[in-house]
């Protein structure tokens, strides 16, 4: 069975209802009104249906034509979408991008480079998703995303993309005003810790082996989707665990965590910004304004 209907025609339907006569749709057109007039009837033709009611002074589409021009102008719009796609493609630039940002991140804090971004008309779709711990490395691995703007501590080795640190974080260990843990003397000694459960932000890997910190062994532990959870149930008393010192401080200062000192304290970590480094022109504008990002301004805050 051959396709019946071409770009072509649907253009010349879409012009003639938009302008409405045939006359004004072949000026818009550039083309002499008899061109315009056989395309309508060689498609009513090969379609057996009547698209335009020519009694009035104007051209009227039927029912029939109406839903043909309707659903003809998703087709249009998809193939101008289609064409500029194309070309972007051939002057280097991405059609999509995706770009995982760390739980440890307000995620909206990205959206005033996002404005920036869309103002150079590159086209390009952005795509925003969040990864937990070592699910940042694991995104661009398995190129589930093509930026990682937060991934945390040292990189995969022979990965195929570009690190650059962007600042490190430093962790404290919290635990709600009324968990047993903060009634303890400091610093918090391991066979304490160990009695009580701890909250992680479960790494959200696909194919990298899961990674975890603060939790020793055969400690009981809750797992949940990502920090901003996880600072819940510490506040709630479920458990308790590290959480970056910034925000330690500040759910400290309002009366819902404690921040206790324990024997064996957690590392800093840097955190890295990262990309594949087969990039093109969009992914290029991004990095450089991410590497102007302070990790301390785009961290989770308590009304996050």
């Amino acid at each position: 069975m051959s396709i019946k209907l071409s770009l072509e025609s649907l253009e010349v339907l879409d012009a003639i209802a938009r302008k409405g006569s045939f006359a004004a749709a072949a000026e818009s057109l550039f083309r002499v009104p008899s061109a315009v007039t056989y395309t309508v009837r060689k498609l009513e033709e090969d379609l057996n249906i009547k698209l335009f009611n020519r009694s009035g002074h104007r051209a009227e589409l039927t029912l029939a034509g109406a839903e043909l021009l309707k659903e003809g102008r998703i087709l249009l719009n998809a193939a101008s979408e289609l064409e500029s796609r194309v070309k972007r493609v051939a002057k280097g630039v991405e059609t999509e991008l995706t770009i995982a940002v760390s739980d440890l991140f307000d995620i909206t804090s990205v959206y005033p480079i996002l404005e920036k971004f869309y103002a150079q008309h590159f086209g390009t779709r952005i795509r925003l998703s969040q990864e937990v711990y070592g699910g940042s490395w694991d995104a661009l691995i398995s190129g589930r995303a093509d930026i990682a703007l937060g991934a945390p501590g040292d990189a995969p080795p022979n990965a195929g993309f570009m690190t650059k640190p962007i600042g490190t974080l430093m962790f404290s260990y919290a635990v709600a005003p009324h968990h047993p843990l903060a009634k303890l003397a400091e610093p918090l000694q391991n066979q304490d810790i160990i009695q009580h459960r701890s909250v992680s932000a479960a790494d959200s890997s696909r194919n990298l082996p899961p990674r975890t910190s603060g939790i020793l062994t055969g400690q009981d532990m809750l797992s949940v989707p990502n920090m901003h959870l996880k600072l819940q149930a510490q506040i709630a008393g479920l458990g308790a665990g590290y959480i970056p010192h910034q925000l330690a401080e500040q759910y400290a200062s309002k009366g819902l965590l404690m921040i206790k000192q324990v024997a064996e304290p957690k590392h800093e970590v840097t955190i890295f910004l990262a990309w594949r480094s087969d990039g093109g022109k969009a992914q290029q504008w991004l990095i450089k304004q991410f590497q102007l990002l302070n990790i301390n301004d785009i961290l989770l805050s308590p009304a996050q």
